[in-house]
């Protein structure tokens, strides 16, 4: 396949633009001048998604660069070779925080596109472990939230929760975390009385344990300090981007709901 020699790499892009930041690039003596860093994509920090290029002096970040769109995984390309049911498993997997939801989404748009509409219990349920999957992935985003500013203890919390949540969802669908429990048309199969007792169970005893995460953030100065007007949108600029749901409502926009 024939090249332009002359057109710039990405690479070549990515380092005139940290010199755009009136910083000289010198790879001299590394003690002596600024270091040039590559940071991610990786999974730990970013999950992948994210590509940094740093300039730094010592610790102190005097320069940044930022290089998205590491995560597009080409779904909608593998589901042409996929019949609709083939295509459940994959679902898990565009956001594994919340993979019993995505199943059901999922599983609604195909019904749609048939023109059949599940039985009245399969939608209970579907209702059902979909609250619960979001329930896990906001108590993932509050106990991340925590540890990376620093309160370890609620991230410990939080996933002793989600843990609960894990073995109902394990006796559930026969998995943990890539369940493939919704069908089109309905579920692999009923919910059992032990899921249902054990989703009471769990229902009685959240709120205590939001109220101890509460408790120990809500007031704590560190935790205050360093999320309080921080990424602050305004009305005008959450409707410009799109913003929905709660994010859109706490910027004071009635929509959303």
């Amino acid at each position: 396949m024939a090249t332009n020699v002359d057109e710039p790499t990405k690479k070549t892009k990515i380092l005139q633009a940290l010199e755009d930041q009136n910083t000289s690039l010198s790879f001299d003596d590394p003690l002596e001048n600024d270091l040039v860093l590559n940071m991610g994509p990786q999974h730990p920090a970013t999950h992948g998604v994210l590509r940094l290029l740093l300039r730094l002096d010592g610790e102190r970040v005097i320069g940044c660069v930022p290089e998205i769109g590491y995560l597009h995984r080409g779904y909608e390309k593998l589901a042409e070779s996929c019949t609709y049911h083939e295509f459940i498993p994959h679902t898990d997997r565009l956001d594994y925080l919340s993979p019993l939801s995505n199943n059901t989404a999922y599983a609604l748009a195909v019904e749609k596109l048939l023109g059949i509409e599940a039985p009245p219990r399969a939608q209970y349920i579907r209702l059902i472990i979909s609250e619960l999957a979001r329930i896990s992935s906001h108590l993932m985003f509050w106990g991340s939230l925590g540890m990376d500013v620093g309160a370890l203890t609620v991230w410990m919390w939080t996933f002793r929760e989600r843990e609960r949540l894990y073995d109902i969802f394990e006796i559930l669908a026969g998995a943990r975390f890539t369940t493939s429990f919704t069908r089109i048309g309905g579920l692999a199969h009923d919910m059992s009385p032990e899921v249902e007792s054990r989703i009471r169970e769990f229902i009685d005893a959240l709120p205590k344990a939001l109220d101890d995460c509460e408790r120990l953030l809500n007031k704590n100065r560190i935790f205050v300090d360093r999320c309080d007007g921080v990424g602050r949108l305004s009305r005008e600029d959450a409707i410009s981007l799109g913003v929905t749901g709660p994010v859109l409502r706490a910027c004071g926009v009635d929509l959303g709901r």
